[in-house]
């Protein structure tokens, strides 16, 4: 039992910060926008997270840096392609390169330091129980705050005025703008909100994973997370399976080459990007072929539902 509740602690952390950026994204996408830059904002909001929570030695500072430093980047994202109608996918490959790169220069400082990580909450009597206490009432409080945000986004596009307004501008702009909606705006402020997700998803990593930074921590994570908004469907309670499928297959193959399998251990650590690459074709095949059964002589187009 304990191994076994170790194992699903190991894989609820490691599925985190998956969760916090394909959250923010999944928005992002609904508005019809595609940032590709994902990546260079959570290791900007990792770097500026463990740099705020180390200077003031306040977890919740950090988080706050994290999550501004991915406003910050995203701002930049959204001055670029929707005031100078730069190419969305160019922008955001340049912002990734851009977030590596001034990560470790804001970083540079703090190798080696090591800070507190973000308390865990503690219930007397619930807390203590047998495996369901620590997984369920023994997170860190961006554990409650992922499944908080997920609720929060699903309500937000699917209960409210706003969410209709953000999807219509997102299925057909045109139609909403002639509609009167702000087109621009929306999309704006759902970059930003993205933006804000992905550096708090980052600032996870140095403030509640490992109590650390070093350079290049996010791993290709940001990657992950914008492959999770596509399995997901752009559905928000799919990417909560999705990203906790992923964490699973990254805590698995760490205990599988713990355990001493005849297995190169290079490419056990390549199982969660191998699975992200298998999903994604597999998704694909799957709409070619429904699209393929429309009726061609209708001259119907296949259009994924989003």
């Amino acid at each position: 039992m304990g191994l076994l509740e170790s194992i699903a602690l190991a894989i609820i952390a490691a599925s985190t910060p998956l969760l916090l950026a394909a959250a923010g994204e999944l928005v992002v996408e609904r508005a019809g926008v595609l940032n590709l830059g994902v990546e260079g904002m959570m290791i900007m909001g990792a770097a500026c997270g463990f740099a705020g929570a180390f200077v003031t030695n306040s977890t919740v500072v950090g988080a706050v840096c994290g999550a501004l430093a991915g406003t910050a980047l995203s701002a930049i994202f959204a001055i670029l392609t929707l005031g100078l109608a730069v190419n969305q996918v160019a922008t955001g490959l340049a912002l990734t390169i851009l977030g590596v790169g001034l990560s470790g220069l804001i970083g540079a400082g703090f190798v080696g330091e090591k800070i507190a990580t973000a308390p865990q909450l503690y219930l007397p009597v619930v807390t203590g129980l047998p495996v369901v206490g620590r997984i369920v009432f023994g997170q860190d409080a961006f554990v409650y705050l992922s499944i908080a945000l997920v609720i929060t986004i699903w309500i937000f596009l699917y209960r409210t005025r706003p969410g209709l307004v953000l999807r219509a501008v997102g299925d057909n702009h045109a139609s909403a703008h002639a509609l009167g909606y702000p087109v621009l705006k929306i999309r704006a402020l759902a970059v930003l909100f993205g933006g804000a997700c992905a550096g708090l998803a980052g600032a996870f990593l140095p403030l509640a994973y490992t109590p650390f930074f070093i350079p290049g921590m996010t791993a290709g994570r940001g990657w992950i997370a914008l492959a999770l908004v596509v399995f997901a469907s752009w559905r928000p309670w799919r990417l909560v399976g999705g990203a906790y499928l992923f964490g699973a297959v990254t805590i698995l193959q760490l205990h599988a080459q713990g355990a001493g399998f005849g297995i190169p251990s290079q490419l056990m650590s390549s199982l969660p990007y191998l699975a992200t690459v298998i999903v994604l074709v597999l998704i694909s095949r799957a709409r070619a072929t429904a699209g393929s059964a429309a009726p061609a002589a209708l001259g119907l187009v296949f259009v994924p539902d989003r």
